[in-house]
Parts: C-alpha cells; sequence; structure tokens
C-alpha cells in the first residue's frame, strides 16, 4: 500500500487539485484489508464515545458510512443521546432521527432514515462528519457535492464537528476555497 508520506510527496511537488487527491485516496482506501478497517474503526468509535463523554451533547449528528468511509455504523445504537442521520433531499441535505427499523437505501445507495423526526440545524450539539481526507487542523476535502458545506453554512448550525477518516486519509495539507468549513478537530484510526 502506498505510504500517507508518498501521497504528501506527490501533493507538495505537483500540488495536485482536489479530483487528484480524492482519486489517490480512493486507491489508498481499496487497499485497506477487513481486518485495517475494523481495527481503525474500532479506534476512532473509541476516541469518539470519550469526545461525546466529555461533551455530553444532546444531540450528535452521524452518518451511514459507505465502503469506502470509516465504519462508525454500531456508534449509533450505543449512544445515550439523542442521534439524527442525514438524508439528501435533492440538492439539500437534512437530519433525521435514527431508527434502525426505518433506515432505507436513498440517495447514491446510502442508507437514510425514513418517516421520523426532522432535526434542526441549532438543535444539533456535535457532528461527526465524514470526508475523503482531513488536515489535522480541520481542513476537510469531501466527495465533491458539497452537502456538508452547505449544511454547516446554515443560519443557527453551532454543532461542534468532529471529521473522522482513515490514518492515510490524514494530510499536512489540502487544497481549500472560502465556502470549505473546517472541522473543530479531526479524529483518525492509528496508524499500523
Amino acid at each position: 500500500m502506498p505510504s500517507n508520506l508518498w501521497l504528501k510527496a506527490i501533493f507538495k511537488r505537483y500540488k495536485m487539485g482536489k479530483a487528484e487527491i480524492r482519486r489517490d485516496i480512493k486507491l489508498q482506501t481499496k487497499t485497506l484489508s477487513l481486518q485495517q478497517s475494523q481495527e481503525q474503526g474500532r479506534s476512532v468509535i473509541e476516541q469518539l464515545e470519550q469526545i461525546v463523554a466529555q461533551r455530553k451533547p444532546q444531540v450528535v449528528a452521524l452518518f451511514a458510512p459507505l465502503p469506502d468511509e470509516i465504519p462508525i455504523g454500531e456508534l449509533a445504537q450505543r449512544l445515550k443521546c439523542r442521534v439524527v442521520i442525514p438524508r439528501v433531499e435533492g440538492d439539500d441535505m437534512e437530519f433525521y432521527d435514527y431508527d434502525m427499523a426505518a433506515m432505507m437505501e436513498g440517495s447514491f445507495g446510502i442508507l437514510e432514515p425514513q418517516d421520523t423526526r426532522l432535526c434542526h440545524a441549532a438543535e444539533i450539539d456535535l457532528m461527526v462528519v465524514p470526508g475523503v481526507a482531513f488536515t489535522s487542523s480541520g481542513n476537510r476535502l469531501g466527495r465533491g457535492k458539497g452537502f456538508y458545506d452547505k449544511y454547516l453554512s446554515r443560519e443557527g448550525f453551532r454543532a461542534y464537528c468532529v471529521g473522522v477518516c482513515y490514518a492515510h486519509q490524514l494530510l499536512e495539507q489540502l487544497p481549500t476555497e472560502p465556502h470549505d468549513k473546517p472541522m473543530d478537530m479531526v479524529v483518525s484510526g492509528n496508524n499500523e
């Protein structure tokens, strides 16, 4: 598997654009074994549980992970507070109460809550955000559709945002634009 150092060197040499970084990260993610993915996922979940214990949020926004995202799915069932999950509605994303029985495949093949209570942006205390890549200072590279950046810009949004990723997705720097919203904290899986 190419190392994170290799990706950093390529980025510095060629000043990679977002599309190239997405492609290279995707290739590295494909090389993770199931065991590596699960181990890093457990590490991230443990760190998130510590953050939740410290911050004591009433409402936590999680996400239903895609196959190439850090597997945090079990966290939704373990938290002792209100958990909300996003659902894409046209060009926007809304968060609804998590109910395992009400999850169905929706936009982009992602599991989404159906027929549950809407959560307004101002109600969310802590949001866990996926991404293609992050920097330790909180910059985030998403998949390119802008759903999270738009949501994080909503009036009244005040949640503490935690980006989650595999160890190889944590980079020294990323190209950013004015509309990109940084995370308050980034949690990655442990290096092997």
